[in-house]
């Protein structure tokens, strides 16, 4: 299981939020190159980057940081927040993001096949969720949308990646929300990246029992709850 520690950008420096709300935000690094620089050489295969402003904004925010980002990270970058069409997500690319992460977009089914079409396995969509039903817009708005039936829709119709949040457990260091991960992987077939209050190796040890391809890890990492060698010890990649 690939363990991706993660790097939110917001006003140009490196934070991390508490279940998404920008008014309970910690800044965890001033440079957020030097931190991709960091995780890299101590052993991480690849990076979670996500351009908060945009996520908010509905438009990319950060992409002359990203690019340098990537530039210097030496491990891939997988780039999500604020891409909402498919000169977004060409552009991620072109930035240097070798995958790109659709959210709210996805709820549009045209664009959705567009840019399976043309991306394949370079795509991967959020399945981001509060309560069982899929939240959207920077998690700000909850739809009617079942995120289980949501994400069996996403592998439906090509989708080889998902990433799955529970919002209500992102940044609380409360554990990850195994069931429903279980229950996305057995339900879609596909590759599935958990995300959202893994705290310790055992949450990361219960993700890849779940099935999970991959966990994203954030503030357990940059508080000091768990080592990066930790944690690539418990995913079984170090």
């Amino acid at each position: 299981m690939t363990v991706y520690p993660a790097i939110d950008l917001m006003g140009g420096r490196a934070v991390r939020l508490r279940q998404g709300d920008p008014a309970r935000r910690s800044t965890v690094g001033h440079d957020p190159v030097a931190l991709a620089r960091h995780w890299a050489a101590a052993g991480a295969r690849w990076l979670h980057v996500v351009d908060l402003d945009a996520a908010m904004a509905g438009a990319p925010r950060h992409l002359a940081l990203v690019a340098e980002l990537c530039r210097v990270a030496a491990v891939p970058v997988q780039l999500g927040g604020g891409l909402r069409t498919i000169e977004d997500l060409r552009a991620a690319f072109d930035a240097g993001a070798a995958r790109a992460v659709l959210g709210t977009a996805a709820l549009d089914d045209a664009l959705l096949a567009a840019a399976v079409g043309e991306f394949g396995d370079r795509l991967a969509v959020a399945v981001d969720a509060r309560g069982g039903r899929v939240a959207a817009d920077g998690w700000r708005r909850i739809s009617s949308r079942n995120a289980i039936e949501h994400a069996r829709r996403l592998a439906a119709v090509g989708v080889r990646r998902l990433v799955y949040t529970d919002v209500a457990r992102d940044g609380m260091l409360g554990g990850p929300d195994v069931a429903t991960l279980e229950a996305l992987v057995r339900a879609t077939g596909v590759a599935v990246i958990a995300s959202g209050g893994i705290a310790s190796a055992d949450d990361l040890r219960a993700v890849a029992a779940a099935g999970a391809e991959g966990a994203i890890v954030g503030r357990a990492l940059y508080e000091g709850y768990l080592t990066l060698a930790e944690a690539l010890a418990a995913a079984g990649a170090a």
